[in-house]
């Protein structure tokens, strides 16, 4: 399955142990990561302002993203009425990369009417990779 995650996510996966860094590994070993450049911009953001992350191990992460992902760029991200600009660029980098389904923390994204993929927060993921097996 292709799967795209949110920046939230991301940042969970690395900065805590909990169910975001056990769905990344998940992910990473019987999935399709698709990210985009949104995320990535993102989450350089967050780990080097917010969290004070040190820019040598930031890079190292979008190294790691960059070998472990396809990443996508939207250039003009879709209008979506009730999104901000940043969450319409992250729903459309999802549905160009071709993804099935995103997962993220974002109340906006996960309450969307009548979303273009499926989109679920972490532990819906986890609902959904257990109906799976």
């Amino acid at each position: 399955m292709k799967v795209f995650l949110d920046t939230n996510v991301i940042v969970s996966a690395v900065a805590t142990r909990g169910i975001c860094a056990d769905l990344f590994q998940a992910i990473l070993a019987e999935h399709e990561l698709v990210l985009g450049e949104t995320v990535l911009g993102e989450l350089r953001t967050v780990l080097g302002r917010k969290m004070r992350i040190p820019r040598t191990t930031i890079e190292e992460l979008d190294a790691f993203l960059r070998t472990h992902a396809a990443v996508v760029k939207v250039g003009t991200p879709p209008r979506v009425k009730g999104l901000t600009p940043a969450d319409a660029s992250v729903l459309g980098e999802a549905v160009a990369a071709g993804a099935e389904i995103l997962i993220t923390g974002d109340r906006d994204l996960l309450d969307l009417p009548h979303p273009p993929l499926q989109i679920v927060s972490p532990r819906g993921m986890w609902d959904v990779m257990r109906r799976a097996t």
